[in-house]
């Protein structure tokens, strides 16, 4: 099958790709990749590179007799091994390579994130092809991804992407194990990620990487919601490319929504981390689904968690504790305890202030749909 066309596309590269021995970069796998990127850059089409592979690549710099390895030296091994990714990749092509290193804290914050936007398309407009990776060397556990799947996929919604190309070790998406069933027929196209598309995914394969199936369907939740089209290939097979090149599917497809969300609508939903809950009345929850109405402090129920001024929540019906939204609170868990249940005039008259009157603004709101 045709595959749709494409201006700009976020290929990501596993460790599996890069280290397959977990001692070291190594070209095996990479000539292919680079060779397809050499020619969609020479039909114009535009490409930013999400690898992988810094603590593989700094392993070998590094003696250890044990098999789980400290974070402190894993981290060291990131630093050491991430100019060893960059070398790897820069001798492939005759155009300048940037590198970019990004935490979950830099996307999450809403500066920072247009900052990431900005300085990758100013360098895809002079010709210059971005790598990025998480900065293992820093980041901490709260302030990780954790994974590169979803990591290339909040990359391709920074950048507005067309497509997103998942090179891995597996051909795609299974309608059962292909390691345990002979009979294991590959899934060509996938139209809806529900439930039933995240039971056939399983754990990571691999020995040198952290992402199994379910972090690549993941991560094709959230591009796809983004619009984006979103495909998992084997990139161990460099006859995958040449099908890419004739425009045809290599894997699994992952089909783009119609009607996708928009950037911030996105960036609320599938970056931000929510800190804690707000649980309100079921007058709220027709306020918020019916009328798109702002979150009042008059419609909360109940507050779970610690959070702060401008940390994601979610909101939750006290009735049943489904999910209705996750929006950025303009009040800190402790100030809403004060003040929950109760009017802007009842709040003015009890502690002698006006307090502002939406709790989550609408603009700073992103509703999820209704089960």
């Amino acid at each position: 099958m045709k595959i749709p066309a494409w201006r700009r596309a976020v290929i990501k590269v596993g460790s599996a790709l890069i280290a397959p021995d977990g001692n070291g970069c190594s070209s095996k796998y990479l000539l292919a990749i680079a060779r397809f990127i050499n020619e969609c850059r020479e039909r114009g089409q535009e490409i930013v590179l999400v690898s992988s592979g810094s603590v593989a690549a700094g392993r070998h710099h590094f003696e250890f007799e044990h098999n789980n390895v400290p974070v402190v030296l894993k981290k060291a091994m990131a630093a050491v091994g991430q100019t060893h990714v960059m070398e790897s990749w820069q001798r492939f092509f005759d155009f300048p390579c940037a590198q970019v290193l990004m935490t979950h804290d830099d996307l999450r914050d809403r500066e920072r994130y247009i900052s990431i936007r900005n300085s990758v398309n100013t360098l895809l407009e002079h010709g210059i092809m971005p790598i990025a990776n998480e900065n293992d060397a820093l980041a901490t556990d709260d302030l990780k991804v954790g994974d590169n799947d979803n990591l290339a996929a909040m990359v391709a919604t920074v950048v507005d992407a067309d497509a997103l190309f998942i090179c891995s070790d597996i051909d795609g998406l299974f309608d059962k194990d292909p390691k345990k069933h002979k009979d294991a027929t590959l899934m060509p196209v996938v139209e809806e990620i529900d439930e039933s598309i995240y039971a056939l995914a399983g754990g990571s394969a691999s020995a040198v990487g952290t992402g199994g199936m379910r972090t690549k369907v993941e991560a094709a939740e959230k591009a796809t919601a983004h619009g984006i089209d979103t495909y998992i290939l084997n990139g161990r097979k460099g006859s995958k490319f040449e099908v890419l090149l004739r425009n045809e599917n290599p894997g699994t497809l992952f089909k783009a929504k119609e009607n996708p969300l928009s950037n911030k609508k996105h960036w609320l939903r599938h970056t931000l981390i929510a800190q804690g809950e707000v649980l309100v009345d079921s007058g709220a929850v027709s306020a918020l689904r019916a009328d798109g109405a702002s979150l009042l402090s008059s419609g909360i129920v109940d507050i779970q968690g610690n959070f702060d001024r401008g940390d994601a929540v979610l909101i939750r019906s006290a009735e049943n504790m489904e999910t209705i939204a996750k929006g950025i609170c303009r009040y800190s868990s402790h100030e809403l305890i004060h003040i929950k249940g109760q009017s802007g005039s009842a709040i003015a008259e009890a502690y002698g202030y006006s307090p502002i009157s939406e709790v989550i603004h609408r603009d700073d709101l992103m509703l999820w749909s209704k089960k």
